[in-house]
């Protein structure tokens, strides 16, 4: 293969070796350059990624530390004596929309030092009892929480607080001073999923639901407290110390975190203006789908409002395990971006000055080099031209090339004395190449022959060697079956007469069986084998084939079209014409998987010695034969489908030949797809040789 090559580096070995030292320098050095880039960029997200990882885990901490201070909290205010000596004695409560004054204030007070948003007093029927506040509660239990109370009044009561989003009229019945938290305008997001509402007035709460006991163990009221995280500031920005304090993150980024309920932020400090924080944006759809909807946590860049930060979203669920929003923490991603960039930079100013003093010292080496060659490349050119005395004469090199050149000075002296005899010599070379090469090609016709005789030979010999091991293993089922035939018939008696037909044929078909084998060992030992002659009609031994093969058509879409008209009787062996006209039809039916058109057709023929006798041609609509197929298909061994062995047809072959006739096939005539097989019988069989002396192979 020619490859192509500049003429400036094709033509000069001085280019050639500025090339070889300057090409690691301009090439291999900016690829490392590169890599290593890669290679940084792609380990300093994965850095960026651990680290807002660690930052999830630590907001989750703080996240889940709430909601079990909460739980517990409001655990042991429910088990506080003074509780229930606020209660009215007895353990009963002041009616309905009338809270005792010590009650309030005890309730009051738990709620300030436990820092919950509400405080609230139930009957086990979930019907208000008391409040923190003189405005609340004045309705039931909402249905949301009426859930929890079998739990509550029948467990042991939970340590931890639950995540729950309730709707506005759920806390306007709990605690109604809480309702301008709810209204948060929803501001439209760039990357946003579609939405029709302009506002959020659900509510994202931490409660816990606790059983007030009396001294006797027994439920008698119900302790409800809670924290709204709508627009809790206060909660953001205390998580954001924890997860960011100052100092905590280098080159000037900034940390944030955000409660989502859905997609909306309903409390963060990230900034929409400088001083408006972005309560009431959206998260992208693209972080919505994978956190809200597949329920994965988000660990990569996102662009947060209005820049791009190093993003964690965690999936928050609900008391029923429902994702109801999400808790974000990242930093800004632009200051690591610039110092990664600034850190490229430098490395790529430090190769680029390693590069420039490794070409300035890579160019000295080179000239000390290519000097030399191109003095000795002169001295050739000046012998080429006829200076036959020409001689590179003492070089300052002492190394290589300084020897190489005073072996070149030698070398030319021997060349002017060796020049005559050199060219003596290679006359008489060239007379006996020419003598040497006219005995090869006398006998080369006489190797070719020798080598297709023994390729003949070594594959008849082990077709015989397969043949016979095939013939032995198929002889005892054989038997074994003509067994059980004869055992049956003579077991049945006369009850055999309704199966006659069916017995008979399975006679004929084990014979048929027994004369294959028979046929298979005339391959493996010819000279012992010899069928039975008889003059057949070959019109009917078509028709019992197809008998033979109906099964198979049966389970096909393909039309068989007959016109047997030959008249002239054929000198066969009965099961084995059966078998060459049962191999041809296998095969059409074959080539025809998805149907078509089977046609069978006979008539009378005479070649042009005399010899008389029928032609049987089988054609199908198939594919036909593919160019260069028609010449192999009756070799050994060669077969076009993938379960075959390639030797149907040559046995076929084989079985007809020995008669006198011939097999060929080709496609079809009529310009139509498909192939046709033609088979030539005689009425006397004639051996094979003479066939052959008179007209070459039979059937063409």
């Amino acid at each position: 293969m020619i490859r192509y090559k500049p003429r400036w580096l094709a033509t000069s070995v001085r280019n050639k070796l500025l090339a070889m030292a300057l090409l690691p320098l301009l090439v291999v050095f900016p690829l490392l350059v590169l890599a290593i880039a890669a290679w940084s960029n792609i380990t300093y997200d994965r850095l960026l990624i651990t680290k807002v990882r660690s930052d999830l885990a630590v907001a989750r901490g703080y996240f889940d530390q709430v909601l079990i201070e909460v739980g517990s909290g409001t655990r042991g205010v429910a088990g506080s004596q003074r509780l229930l000596s606020a209660m009215q004695p007895s353990g009963t409560v002041v009616p309905q929309g009338q809270t005792d004054a010590a009650l309030r204030d005890r309730l009051s007070e738990a709620r300030r030092e436990l820092g919950l948003d509400f405080l609230l007093l139930y009957g086990t029927d979930g019907q208000p009892l008391g409040s923190a506040e003189d405005n609340g509660p004045h309705a039931a239990l909402p249905l949301e929480l009426l859930r929890l109370v079998p739990e509550a009044t029948l467990g042991p009561g939970s340590r931890s607080a639950r995540l729950m989003r309730l709707d506005t009229m759920a806390i306007a019945r709990m605690a109604p001073q809480l309702m301008p938290r709810l209204h948060i305008p929803l501001v439209p997001t760039r990357n946003a999923a579609p939405d029709a509402r302009t506002t959020e007035d659900r509510a994202m709460v931490v409660i816990s639901l606790q059983p007030v006991r009396d001294a006797a163990g027994r439920t008698t009221a119900l302790l409800a407290g809670g924290l709204l995280l709508n627009q809790n500031l206060d909660f953001i920005d205390h998580i954001n110390r924890i997860v960011y304090p100052e100092g905590a993150l280098p080159f000037g980024s900034e940390g944030t975190a955000t409660l989502f309920l859905d997609d909306v932020r309903i409390t963060t400090n990230v900034r929409l203006f400088q001083d408006q924080r972005a309560i009431g944006t959206r998260v992208s759809q693209t972080v919505r789908d994978r956190v809200l909807g597949q329920g994965q946590t988000w660990l990569d860049r996102a662009f947060v409002v209005n820049d791009w930060y190093v993003s964690a979203y965690d999936p928050l669920l609900d008391a029923t395990g429902q994702r109801i929003g999400m808790l974000y923490v990242g930093y800004l991603e632009a200051p690591f971006r610039l110092v990664r960039l600034a850190m490229i930079g430098v490395m790529g100013l430090i190769f680029l000055a390693v590069m420039a003093v490794s070409a300035w010292f890579s160019v000295r080496w080179a000239r000390s080099i290519f000097k030399p060659v191109q003095q000795m490349n002169l001295t050739m050119q000046r012998v080429e031209d006829g200076e036959n005395r020409a001689r590179v004469g003492a070089l300052p090199a002492r190394d290589e090339l300084g020897a190489l050149a005073g072996h070149l000075d030698q070398l030319l002296d021997v060349i002017d004395d060796k020049t005559h005899a050199l060219q003596r010599w290679g006359e008489e070379l060239d007379g006996k190449v020419a003598e040497r090469t006219r005995e090869l090609e006398a006998s080369n016709a006489s190797l070719q022959q020798a080598q297709q005789q023994l390729v003949k030979s070594e594959k008849l010999a082990a077709i015989g060697q397969l043949t016979a091991s095939i013939a032995h293993e198929i002889n005892n089922p054989i038997a074994v079956m003509q067994g059980n035939l004869d055992l049956m018939r003579d077991t049945l008696g006369e009850h055999a007469q309704p199966v006659k037909a069916e017995l008979k044929l399975l006679d004929e078909q084990v014979e048929r069986m027994r004369l294959i084998v028979t046929q298979l060992l005339q391959y493996a030992r010819p000279t012992e084998y010899a069928g039975y002659v008889e003059t057949l009609d070959l019109n009917r031994t078509v028709d019992d084939s197809l008998v033979l093969v109906a099964h198979l058509l049966a389970q096909t879409r393909i039309t068989v079209q007959r016109s047997l008209q030959a008249t002239q009787r054929v000198g066969f062996n009965r099961q084995e014409l059966q078998q060459v006209i049962i191999n041809l039809l296998i095969n059409a039916i074959q080539a025809m998987p998805e149907g078509g058109t089977l046609r069978l057709s006979t008539q009378d023929w005479a070649d042009p010695h005399g010899a008389r006798g029928a032609l049987l041609q089988v054609q199908d609509s198939g594919a036909g034969l593919a160019p260069g197929v028609a010449e192999r298909l009756f070799r050994p061994f060669f077969t076009t489908k993938n379960d075959g062995n390639g030797l149907g047809l040559w046995i076929s072959l084989g079985l007809v030949e020995r008669y006198g006739g011939g097999i060929s096939a080709g496609s079809r005539a009529d310009g139509q797809s498909g192939a046709v097989f033609s088979v030539r019988l005689l009425t006397e069989p004639q051996a094979p040789a003479a066939v052959n002396t008179r007209d070459g192979r039979p059937g063409g």
